[in-house]
């Protein structure tokens, strides 16, 4: 005699499936301004920069699992279709001109597609907006500095950020702190003193590289308040990893006190006005 043995799911069984599913899809995502454990996605967005990458990148993704199941159910159906079982005489056709035009033309047409959205990237990228505020980094090894202009708003001084270990997130924060306003176009100058570095936001969508002798300029409006958290993205010697960028963003009256602040903590620049003209 045989005997079936029924399995019944329990309701609560599948709700925390659910939920694990839940917290996984939840702990791949990217956090904000700072990376969070088992992330898989970018970071929070918060310029406009950033937010076009992170579409542009879902976009490619879909295209590429859309071209993977084409590929893939061509394959099933060759194997199938095309076995010695199913097809014991097989064609012996050599050439097929409109599947060969096809294979051409569709690769170039999806290329196409992907090229007009990756220029329109790169020219908001290297748009040149007035700027409302500069700020000059320079690179060192190991720690980076950040000049602000003398300005009718404030400015003139100079400082250091050098890591500092014993705050959270580790390896991640620094004893000064980079601050801009909120939704200012800030531009930025950047250069080193004595290897190659990289100033890198992932939270604003960039990274650009400080050269010594050369100044790389990169522009970003954030459009969210908080503390946003880089790092070095160059290798640049024994301590490449402990060189943190923080930047934090603020409302205009926070950024104003913080500029009468900062003047009379921080080092003054002699000629606080011999930057790069930017506009």
């Amino acid at each position: 005699m045989r005997t079936v043995r029924t399995i019944t799911r329990s309701p609560w069984s599948l709700a925390a499936l659910g939920a694990l599913l839940t917290s996984t899809s939840g702990a791949l995502a990217g956090g904000f301004g700072q990376p969070v454990p088992w992330e898989m996605s970018r970071q929070i967005p918060v310029t406009e920069n950033a937010r076009d990458i992170l579409g542009f990148e879902i976009g490619l993704h879909w295209l590429s699992l859309a071209i993977s199941v084409f590929v893939l159910g061509l394959i099933l159906w060759c194997v199938f279709r095309f076995n010695e079982k199913t097809n014991p005489t097989p064609s012996r056709t050599t050439h097929n001109t409109a599947i060969e035009i096809a294979w051409t033309i569709v690769p170039v047409l999806i290329l196409v597609a992907v090229a007009i959205p990756s220029f329109r990237l790169l020219r908001t990228q290297l748009a040149d907006p007035k700027a409302d505020m500069i700020v000059k980094v320079i690179g060192h090894a190991w720690y980076w500095s950040y000049e602000y202009p003398q300005t009718e708003a404030g400015g003139g001084f100079t400082f250091d950020a050098n890591i500092d270990e014993d705050k959270q997130p580790r390896l991640l924060q620094t004893d000064n702190e980079m601050v801009v306003p909120l939704g200012k176009i800030v531009k930025i100058q950047v250069t080193a003193a004595d290897v190659l570095h990289s100033w890198a936001m992932p939270a604003f969508g960039f990274k650009i590289d400080a050269v010594p002798g050369r100044l790389n300029q990169m522009w970003f409006r954030a459009d969210k308040e908080g503390t946003f958290h880089g790092q070095c993205s160059e290798l640049c010697g024994q301590r490449h990893a402990y060189m943190p960028i923080v930047v934090r963003v603020v409302s205009e009256q926070a950024y104003a006190d913080w500029l009468k602040e900062a003047k009379t903590k921080y080092a003054r620049i002699d000629n606080g006005t011999s930057f790069a003209e930017a506009r």
